[in-house]
């Protein structure tokens, strides 16, 4: 992901969640060397991921795939290459909050290793009020990551 993704990226965020991120989050990211990275079919992304790598540790911050184009298996090669960057990268655990009504994803993550280890109260905005986060991680090591399917 580039600077000049980011007008298609955002497209692609708009229509894909009701809280999106805005242009100036994906920027910050981005220019903050964060692993920001789109899939793309021809001129039309179809998918994105922004991971932040600290030390050890990384945070899998964003994972969208176009509403179109969901069902098909890209945002689980999203998150196994963001898994692999993280690894290659130095991190032995990935971290990522989710929505609990987000059942899809839930168990997305599920079947790729990670695990519950706590909740945010209140998170997410929501329609009404807000919703909280289910916190997950996945320990990373040469023979735990995922394989792409």
């Amino acid at each position: 992901m580039e600077e000049g993704d980011l007008d298609r990226v955002v497209e692609n965020e708009t229509r894909s969640y009701a809280f999106p991120w805005t242009r100036a989050v994906f920027s910050d990211c981005v220019k903050s060397g964060h692993e920001c990275w789109v899939a793309e079919r021809g001129e039309i992304i179809i998918g994105h991921g922004v991971l932040s790598i600290g030390a050890d540790e990384a945070h899998l911050l964003n994972i969208c795939v176009r509403r179109d184009e969901q069902g098909h298996g890209l945002g689980r090669q999203i998150v196994v290459h963001m898994l692999e960057r993280a690894g290659r990268r130095g991190a032995t655990v990935v971290y990522l909050e989710v929505r609990p009504s987000n059942r899809v994803a839930g168990a997305l993550y599920a079947s790729l290793g990670f695990r519950e280890i706590g909740r945010r109260k209140d998170y997410y905005p929501a329609e009404i009020g807000s919703e909280d986060a289910r916190v997950l991680a996945i320990t990373l090591g040469p023979a735990e990551l995922p394989a792409p399917r």
